[in-house]
C-alpha cells in the first residue's frame, strides 16, 4: 500500500496507509456514485472518482508512479490496483459498514434509479411542489441518486417532458413515463459499456458505445430520431443552459 499524499478532494483518513495494510476484501459494491470496497473487520473503504479519477488494474509492483498516481493497493498475488487523479476531485475514507448509512456523502442520497421499488409514485412523491425544473431535480442525488446531465437530457426525451417544466407537475402517469424511461436510458448505457467522453474506458480498456445511440445529447440543430417537423422552421434539437451543464432537447416533442 503506498499513499502519496494527504488529500484528494478531501483529506484522506488519518492513519489511512496502516489502516488498509493487510486487509482481506469481501466484495466490490455500489450506492450511486460512490464505489464500496468492503474490507474484512466490518470496515468499507468509500471512493468516489470525481470527473477524472479512474482505477488503474495492473501486473506486478508499480516501479515508477505516474504524476497523478495517488494511492496504489498492491495485492498478496503481485499485482496492483493505482487510483489515478488529475484534478483530485475524487475522494476516499474508511467507514465503519455501521456507520454508512449515516455517512455525510451516503445519508442523504436518494432512492436507486434501477431499483425495483422506485417507481413512478415514489418519484412523484420526492418532486411533489417543487418549483425548480425537472431536470434539475432528477440530477438531485438527493431525489434519486446516480443519474447524470448525459442520461437526464436522454431520459426527459423519451418520456416526453420538457427539461424546463416545473418539477412539481411531474405526478401520476408523467412520473410513471419519466421513471421508465430513466430505468430504460440507463439500462440501454450499461450494456453499451456506458458513453466514452474524453478517456473514459470500460475496465477491459474498451470504449463504452452508447454515445452512438444518444437521441438529443449533443445534436443541437438536428432532427431528433422519427422527427416529422422541418428543421429549417423549427431548427431542430436545441440545447440551452440549466446550473452551469448543457441540456439538449426538441421543444416540439417534450412539453
Amino acid at each position: 500500500m503506498q499513499q502519496r499524499r494527504k488529500d484528494l478532494r478531501f483529506p484522506l483518513p488519518r492513519g489511512f496507509a496502516a489502516r488498509l495494510q493487510g486487509r482481506r476484501v469481501l466484495k466490490v459494491d455500489r450506492r450511486a456514485k460512490y464505489i464500496l470496497i468492503h474490507l474484512e473487520g466490518d470496515e468499507i473503504l468509500l471512493c468516489h472518482l470525481g470527473m477524472s479519477g479512474r482505477m488503474l488494474i495492473g501486473n506486478g509492483p508499480v516501479l515508477e508512479p505516474e504524476a497523478h498516481d495517488h494511492i496504489i493497493l498492491e495485492t498478496d498475488d503481485g499485482g496492483h490496483v493505482r487510483f489515478n487523479d488529475a484534478r483530485r476531485f475524487g475522494m476516499m475514507d474508511l467507514v465503519s459498514e455501521a456507520g454508512l448509512a449515516r455517512h455525510k456523502l451516503i445519508k442523504g442520497l436518494g432512492p436507486e434509479p434501477l431499483d425495483p421499488a422506485f417507481t413512478g409514485a415514489v418519484l412523484a412523491t420526492r418532486l411533489d411542489r417543487k418549483a425548480t425544473s425537472i431536470k434539475a431535480a432528477i440530477l438531485d442525488q438527493r431525489v434519486v441518486a446516480g443519474i447524470g446531465n448525459i442520461y437526464a437530457s436522454e431520459a426527459l426525451f423519451r418520456a416526453g417532458l420538457s427539461p424546463k417544466r416545473k418539477a412539481g407537475t411531474v405526478q401520476g402517469p408523467r412520473a410513471e413515463k419519466l421513471v421508465a424511461a430513466i430505468k430504460a436510458v440507463l439500462a440501454e448505457a450499461i450494456a453499451a459499456g456506458g458513453s466514452s467522453l474524453r478517456d473514459y474506458v470500460q475496465t477491459d480498456g474498451e470504449l463504452g458505445y452508447f454515445q452512438h445511440r444518444w437521441a438529443v445529447y449533443e445534436h443541437e440543430g438536428e432532427a431528433c430520431p422519427a422527427c416529422e417537423c422541418d428543421i429549417a422552421v423549427t431548427g431542430g434539437i436545441r440545447r440551452m443552459t440549466q446550473g452551469g451543464r448543457s441540456t439538449f432537447y426538441c421543444p416540439r416533442r417534450q412539453r
